[in-house]
């Protein structure tokens, strides 16, 4: 069940299909709404979009906030393409959580990134 979040619009950051402890799927098909130009490119801000919020619900704590990723985009994505990222907690170094996460279209990795995630102890605008 998801804890963080739950207020995120699933239509442009994608939809949680499996959620385990430190890990999660998120579904994403991408719309007319992200293409960037005629070949029906989709912008890379919405398949990071995804990949963070892939992070944030691994993680799964109601106040984890990202603090920065080291990111590759790999293949582009059009139009229709049906995304799907995985990410798995790989490590706690202090207090930062290091989240990898892969995007794929079918079988082919499009993205790939560590994602270095924190939990305040109370919402970060609380802080």
């Amino acid at each position: 069940m998801e804890q963080t979040h739950l207020k995120i619009n699933k239509e442009i950051c994608g939809t949680p299909i499996e959620l385990k402890e430190d890990y999660s799927r998120v579904r994403l098909k991408t719309t007319s709404d992200m293409i960037v130009d005629n070949s029906n490119l989709i912008h890379g801000g919405f398949i990071f979009g995804l990949a963070d919020y892939a992070a944030m619900v691994a993680i799964n704590h109601p106040n984890v906030v990202l603090g920065g990723a080291n990111v590759k985009f790999l293949k582009p994505t059009i139009l229709g393409d049906e995304l799907i990222a995985e990410g798995k907690l790989t490590r706690i170094e202090g207090k930062k959580h290091v989240v990898e996460v892969i995007v794929k279209r079918e079988d082919l990795i499009i993205f790939k990134g560590e994602f270095y995630c924190y939990i305040p102890v109370t919402n970060v605008l609380k802080s």
